[in-house]
């Protein structure tokens, strides 16, 4: 109709926003106190590992310059169920014949009791000794230590009975670390001396004696020095 106005665009109506939900942020669970406990325990016992593989380290080897000493101590290993020597022992005792045989001494102490079944270790290691050609008045059995500690301990007290002062100390390689640190405990001049395997051993035998004798040192360094510790 003329004289009205034009007539005005509709609006477009925007779209309503949605409303954003606000973001729960999920807590966490707490870590109760068994995680603590447990997160605690392997951080000790890897300290202790620690220690004892840096305290295998730097292990002494002897307290002495000598090179001929008043007997050789041969620290004893298992026999098998039917009393023969294990290839272990036999190197052990094979390796303190030829160093008595080199004249590094002029008698051998075998020691070892019967800690793993019924046969004395000491009497098995002086039977091979004997087959070797050593006689019977080179040899002294020690037959009762149970451990590495009771080896040292009673070996020492045979030499201070019979007025010996030095020895040098027959083992695997693998045990003699923790060997030299309990004998560093005792008033002889001493060193050690490795016998070598009689086989070539595994890598993975090999590791696997190396953890096991670093436990073993870790239960020295904690527990054994003190509380089995043995008055020569």
């Amino acid at each position: 109709m003329p004289g009205l106005p034009p007539p005005r665009p509709l609006r477009q109506q925007k779209p309503a926003r949605r409303r954003r939900r606000p973001i729960s942020h999920s807590r966490r669970p707490k870590r109760g106190w068994r995680t603590y406990a447990v997160l605690s325990t392997l951080g000790l016992s890897g300290i202790l590992l620690g220690w004892a593989a840096l305290s295998r380290e730097f292990a002494p080897e002897s307290n002495t310059h000598l090179t001929r000493f008043d007997a050789i101590i041969v620290l004893g290993y298992k026999a098998d169920s039917d009393g023969n020597p294990t290839p272990r022992q036999l190197a052990r005792v094979t390796e303190g014949v030829r160093e008595y045989m080199r004249g590094v001494a002029p008698r051998l102490i075998l020691t070892g009791g019967a800690a793993s079944n019924q046969f004395v270790e000491a009497e098995v290691m002086a039977r091979v000794a004997r087959s070797e050609g050593i006689p019977d008045s080179a040899i002294v059995v020690e037959p009762r230590a149970q451990d590495t500690i009771q080896n040292a301990c009673y070996a020492v007290r045979i030499m201070k009975a019979h007025g010996w002062r030095s020895a040098e100390v027959v083992s695997s390689a693998y045990h003699l670390p923790r060997a030299a640190m309990i004998f560093d405990r005792t008033d002889i001049q001493w060193r050690i001396h490795a016998a070598p395997p009689l086989a070539p051993q595994s890598g993975f035998n090999a590791a696997w004696l190396s953890t096991n004798e670093t436990i073993k040192t870790v239960r020295y360094l904690v527990y054994a020095e003190w509380a089995d510790r043995c008055e020569p």
